[in-house]
């Protein structure tokens, strides 16, 4: 399978990513009720705020994954923990399907962090999943990811994990091809 990511387009990608982001799966997105044009005005003010961009992923060609990378220092963040020069925030999301790929999900989330690692600027990668949300938590774990503590956020209550570009190569041995 190959993968490459591109710009999200606010106008041309939000009846797409809307059928993502409102599906039952998607719930720790929490647009369960967002319409279309909920969508395109969110990822409207991603693109125009220069600290947090979005990508859809392309798997062999076909939409699949949605991605947003920002910057904790100034989005989500703020105030929660100290960031490092290098720091970025990154969610991911897999189209739902009604054939899934057994090692899909994992096969994503290790794209994710390769193309957030092919910038040289990029030193650790920071999320903040849901304290409930376990499938993720493993997901993360399986790429390098280490939990540091929960955190209350405004929407949520969230684990702060953290994965340096060593702990990203070690845990996937793809460190050569990064």
């Amino acid at each position: 399978m190959t993968v490459r990511f591109r710009p999200l387009d606010p106008v041309q990608d939000a009846e797409l990513i809307h059928a993502w982001v409102t599906h039952p799966k998607a719930a720790f997105w929490m647009m369960q009720d967002a319409t279309v044009e909920d969508v395109e005005r969110e990822y409207a003010a991603f693109a125009a705020d220069p600290h947090h961009q979005a990508f859809i992923g392309l798997v062999d060609g076909t939409p699949a994954i949605l991605m947003e990378r920002y910057d904790p220092s100034r989005l989500e963040l703020v105030g929660l923990y100290d960031p490092l020069p290098g720091d970025v925030g990154m969610h991911f999301l897999v189209a739902p399907t009604d054939t899934p790929v057994h090692g899909f999900t994992r096969m994503v989330i290790t794209e994710v962090m390769r193309e957030l690692f092919a910038d040289p600027a990029t030193a650790r990668v920071v999320v903040e999943p849901d304290v409930a949300n376990k499938a993720v938590h493993a997901l993360n774990e399986a790429v390098g990811f280490v939990p540091e503590r929960e955190i209350q956020k405004p929407e949520k209550k969230a684990l702060l994990s953290f994965c340096t570009r060593a702990q990203f190569e070690s845990a996937t041995a793809v460190g050569a091809r990064i």
